[in-house]
Order: C-alpha cells, then sequence, then structure tokens
C-alpha cells in the first residue's frame, strides 16, 4: 500500500478540497494517508490519519518554526507521494525532492494576483513581492512531479504536461433534496456561504436588503466567518443588518442542510485578478441543491450559470441590482423551480467531485510509476 503525507500549514484539517475531497478519495481509492494540519489532536477521521501541528503565534512564526515542523514530520512519515498546498510550503517540497521523495504542489489559486490585493503588505512593496513570487513559483515548479490547479486559468500559468486541472466541484454524496421553507409568514431566505472579506461582496448583499420591497420579507442567512475584525463591524453597522441571520463557520456537512431550506443562492464577488476567472464552489454547491443562483457577471460565470439557465448574472458592485435579481426571481416561483433543476442536472451530469476524483488518482498513479 502506497503511502501519501498532505502538507498544509494554513488550511484548516477539514477544509473541503483536502481532506473532504482528496484525502478521502485516495483512502477511498486504497492508498494510507496522513494529513499534517495545525489540530488540537492526533487521530483518525473517515480513515485519514491526522498529525496535529501547533497553531502559530503569527504570519512570521508560520512560515518559520511551523514550516521546519513539517519538513521534520515529513521526512520522518517516509511517505511514497508528498501533496502539498501552501506556496510557503514550496522549500519544504524541494528539500523533499532533494531526498529522492515524489513530491506533488497543489495550486489553489494565482497566487501573484492574490498578493497584489493583499492587506497587509505595504502598497509600494505589492507589485515588487507578486514579482518576485511569480518567478520564484515558476522556476520551482519544474523541479516537481506533477502540479494540480483548481481552474483552467491557474494552470495556465505553468504550461506544462505536468499540470493536471482537478477543479473544486461538489461531492454529490453530500446532495440533499430542496425543501420548502415557507413559514406562516411566507419569509423568503437568500443564503450565502463561504469566507467573509470585502472583496466577496457582503457588504454589497447586505445593503441590497435595502433596495428590497419590504412586503417580499427577505432575510439573509450567512454561513461563514469575517476575515477582519474591523469590516466585521462596518457589515454590521449597515442598516439592514437586523435582516440577516448570522450563523457563522457551521460544519461541512450541516451546510448542506441550510442550503436545502433556502430560496436563493448568492455569490456575488468583486471584480478582482483573482476573482473573474476563478470557479467558486459555493455558486454549484447552491446548483447541487437546487437553489436559482444569483451571480457576479464575470464572462466565466456567465457562461456557467446563463449557459446551464439556472440563475441571473448581475453587476457584483451594483446592490440595487442585486436586489432586482432577488424580486425577479422571488416573483417567479415556477422560473426558480426550473433553474434550480437546471442548476442540479449540470451539477449531476458535469460539475461533481466523483468526475474530478478520477484525475486525482490518476495523477497519482502518474507520479508513483514515473509514467
Amino acid at each position: 500500500m502506497s503511502k501519501i503525507a498532505i502538507l498544509t500549514s494554513v488550511h484548516s484539517i477539514f477544509d473541503v478540497r483536502i481532506f473532504h475531497k482528496q484525502a478521502k478519495s485516495l483512502v477511498k481509492a486504497g492508498y494510507d494517508v496522513a494529513l499534517l494540519a495545525q489540530h488540537d489532536r492526533n487521530e483518525i477521521v473517515d480513515g485519514v490519519k491526522f498529525i496535529a501541528l501547533p497553531k502559530p503565534r503569527g504570519r512570521f512564526q508560520r512560515m518559520t518554526g511551523l514550516m521546519f515542523r513539517i519538513l521534520r514530520i515529513a521526512i520522518k512519515e517516509k511517505a511514497n507521494v508528498y501533496h502539498f498546498h501552501d506556496p510557503e510550503l514550496i522549500p519544504v517540497g524541494l528539500i523533499l525532492k532533494f531526498f529522492g521523495a515524489k513530491v506533488i504542489y497543489d495550486v489553489h489559486e494565482c497566487y501573484p494576483a492574490s498578493i497584489r490585493k493583499n492587506e497587509w503588505l505595504p502598497p509600494f512593496m505589492k507589485g515588487i513581492v507578486a514579482s518576485i513570487f511569480d518567478v520564484f513559483e515558476r522556476v520551482c515548479y519544474h523541479f516537481f512531479d506533477a502540479v494540480t490547479t483548481a481552474t483552467e486559468d491557474i494552470a495556465r500559468r505553468f504550461r506544462d504536461d505536468k499540470v493536471v486541472i482537478i477543479h473544486n466541484y461538489p461531492v454529490l454524496h453530500y446532495a440533499i433534496d430542496k425543501t420548502d421553507n415557507r413559514s406562516l409568514d411566507e419569509s423568503r431566505t437568500v443564503i450565502y456561504v463561504g469566507a467573509l472579506s470585502k472583496t466577496r461582496g457582503i457588504g454589497e448583499i447586505v445593503q441590497s436588503l435595502g433596495y428590497v420591497d419590504g412586503r417580499s420579507k427577505v432575510r439573509l442567512k450567512i454561513l461563514g466567518m469575517f476575515t477582519e475584525p474591523d469590516f466585521e463591524e462596518e457589515v454590521r453597522s449597515i442598516e439592514h443588518f437586523s435582516k440577516v441571520d448570522f450563523l457563522g463557520q457551521i460544519p461541512h456537512e450541516e451546510v448542506y442542510f441550510h442550503l436545502s431550506s433556502a430560496d436563493i443562492g448568492l455569490v456575488v464577488l468583486n471584480p478582482t485578478p483573482g476573482y473573474i476567472k476563478s470557479m467558486p464552489v459555493k455558486m454549484f454547491e447552491y446548483m447541487m441543491t437546487g437553489l436559482p443562483v444569483i451571480a457576479s457577471n464575470f464572462p466565466l460565470w456567465k457562461e456557467i450559470v446563463e449557459g446551464n439557465k439556472c440563475g441571473l448574472t448581475v453587476d457584483p458592485m451594483n446592490p440595487q441590482e442585486i436586489a432586482e435579481a432577488i424580486e425577479y426571481l422571488l416573483e417567479r416561483p415556477e422560473l426558480m423551480k426550473k433553474m434550480g433543476e437546471n442548476g442540479r442536472k449540470a451539477v449531476f451530469e458535469k460539475y461533481n467531485w466523483e468526475r474530478e476524483s478520477g484525475k486525482l488518482l490518476d495523477s497519482y498513479i502518474r507520479v508513483l510509476t514515473g509514467s
């Protein structure tokens, strides 16, 4: 039995892509899988061996002390393949290659673009750091046995036959039927799932509630955590936050029960370089649950949403346009039902993890056999 060590210094040990999709799929395929990530104890969950890493006190400690700890544990594991998920672990990957290991680099996003919009760097440094990292990443990836990316746009940065695109589509195992959430007061629920930051559009979503006709009795349900305390305070101060049911971070399995009782799924991210060509999993989770989708009017998203006739696209920076889309759908229940069915059909036929997992397993076979 081949042994796999999955490494992350940044992501949660229960990260959906890393644990629920990749690690579980590898275990199901017969691999011995160890996952090194921040956690409070060593344990085995769904066949995956968790190796707990301490929570660092800050970014510097994470990128120095924690990185060396990961390297020591990784070498001790003597895995057949090491699969790492964070750009800051590129040096770890290179050292493991020096010792003759098989290494896969999983690229979740375009990191140079992310650096350019990062708030913790001084403005004059962003372009310089992004350019330096761009060159560094393009040189280093050649040494790895495979590179997996979440989208075609990310893959274009590497231009190599060792790159495998493994989309972050939802797992059909979690699909449940849409339910009717009508209550005695006939309220309706629009829902947002995911991290809460300024560029993810949650401010515009809350503002849009002020433009929705009060007779519609619309409430917004939010599942996720704010990335910045100051931004959370700003959003909570918006006049119509009283119409928000804020649930915070909840276990992945429970998300679908809330989706199943909602009416519309929102994914109106701001038009930043990192988002325009992204494929957010929340959009496909809404579709899988049978929710009509209101999404940003990016060309790729319009192709998915309007091409599959499963929702509407809007200017994500215009709260009034978001509100008009919400009202348009709520006034047309039969259209909402049909859009929900179309989205669900599209996910079951093409946008699902069960199809993508085959590409993951094929890439492991190629890495292990050297083919």
